[in-house]
């Protein structure tokens, strides 16, 4: 009796695991699908380049284009050169400046 209700529990954690998995997916799909509305076919293009590069970076511009469609601020569909703006904005750092001090 014991192993079936381990057994059972197990299932149980198995569907409950699966069907997150399958909702997170879902989730994914709808975000790609309006992404894709709101970008031009060269701009979709290069953030699934960005994907397959930096999983992190692509989210965050996920995010924010999606963010940008809800709020009206995108009035046309992305450019891939808007998207190139949004990419060195998001990824920007200073150069490092190196001081070399006598004695």
């Amino acid at each position: 009796m014991a192993a079936e209700e381990q057994e059972s529990g197990e299932n149980e954690k198995l569907r409950r695991a699966y069907a997150r998995r399958l909702q997170a997916l879902q989730m994914e799909q709808q975000k790609k699908e309006l992404v894709k509305k709101c970008m031009t076919t060269e701009a979709y293009e290069r953030l699934m380049n960005v994907r397959m590069a930096n999983a992190e970076l692509y989210s965050r511009i996920v995010d924010l284009v999606i963010s940008l469609a809800q709020s009206g601020r995108a009035s046309s569909r992305i450019t891939e050169e808007q998207l190139k703006g949004i990419l060195a904005k998001l990824t920007y750092r200073p150069e490092p400046k190196i001081e070399f001090k006598h004695k």
